[in-house]
């Protein structure tokens, strides 16, 4: 922990707060965010609005290594008055922490996938596996098992780029990415990953759906959610998209977190009983696990 430790890691100083979690967690993350922008979807009680974001393309961007400025000084003030009030006892790396992660509320913790602004070059290819309405996330879990040893045994990715393969619990069902080795143009996504309804088999996402057809569970490549099928979903990945980040708060609502997203590898993927393990994880106990987690992260 950054600091003295506290009884209850959402209320660390008598109010919500997720700022002591995430600055917790934030010093395993600064490989795989680096130099990616961070944004915030704060949640909201009431009113017809459920949420929010804070983003780099709207706001001063906020880096991982900002979380830096995180201390219990800083957390005991955020307790006790609003930022208004606060300003002159903080400093302006604080104050734009503050602007994002605001007290009080529950946020899910998201970054830019290839930056914020569009046409950027990427670095790495992010699938959601999308679950519509009926599927399990046992059949996800099934799904995305199958689509790594996919990809693995894949000639013609091979051929065309070096990557290795990360595979990540969102809480609910899961992502699998590619991460390259260097950076390659926006339409180097654009020819090779991003799914057509006219042409699926023209990228390797609608490639691996039709190989996925093997299984007794429906997948399809796309961007929206189907109900009974696993959609394999890469629409995520430009420039000016949003992901979840690892370790991130999964939420129901402004008032439950229903999940945690969490680092795997294939061998925990692969693991039959591993939806139950999972979902049994407190913030307490990923905290105290972290660091086996994060080796999955690098």
């Amino acid at each position: 922990m950054p600091f003295k430790e506290v009884k209850d890691i959402l209320k660390p100083y008598g109010h919500t707060d997720v700022l002591f979690y995430y600055s917790a967690i934030s010093k395993h993350l600064k490989n795989f965010l680096k130099g990616k922008e961070i944004a915030a979807k704060i949640w909201l009680p009431s009113g017809n609005i459920p949420f929010f974001l804070r983003r780099g393309s709207s706001m001063q961007p906020l880096y991982i290594e900002d979380f830096d400025a995180v201390d219990e000084n800083f957390l005991k003030i955020r307790a006790e008055t609003d930022l208004e009030k606060a300003r002159g006892k903080i400093s302006k790396q604080q104050e734009k922490i503050w602007g994002y992660f605001v007290p009080r509320k529950l946020i899910d913790f998201f970054y830019a996938t290839n930056g914020e602004h569009p046409g950027n070059p990427i670095n790495r290819i992010f699938i959601d596996m999308d679950r519509g309405a009926g599927v399990s996330e046992e059949e996800a879990r099934v799904v995305a098992s199958e689509l790594v040893k996919i990809i693995r045994l894949d000639k013609e990715l091979r051929k065309l780029v070096k990557f290795r393969i990360f595979i990540m619990w969102t809480g609910s069902s899961f992502h699998i990415y590619l991460l390259f080795d260097k950076k390659f143009p926006n339409s180097f996504y654009e020819r090779y990953f991003k799914y057509s309804k006219e042409a699926p088999e023209a990228s390797f996402i609608g490639k691996w759906a039709r190989q996925l057809k093997a299984l007794r569970i429906k997948v399809s490549g796309g961007h929206e959610k189907t109900p009974g099928t696993v959609t394999l979903d890469p629409s995520q990945t430009p420039s000016g998209k949003l992901a979840r980040a690892p370790f991130s708060l999964h939420m129901g609502s402004a008032k439950e977190i229903n999940g945690i997203a969490l680092p795997l590898n294939e061998k925990q993927l692969s693991d039959r009983s591993i939806i139950k393990k999972l979902k049994a994880y407190t913030l307490e106990k990923v905290l105290k696990e972290i660091s086996q987690f994060a080796k999955n992260l690098q």
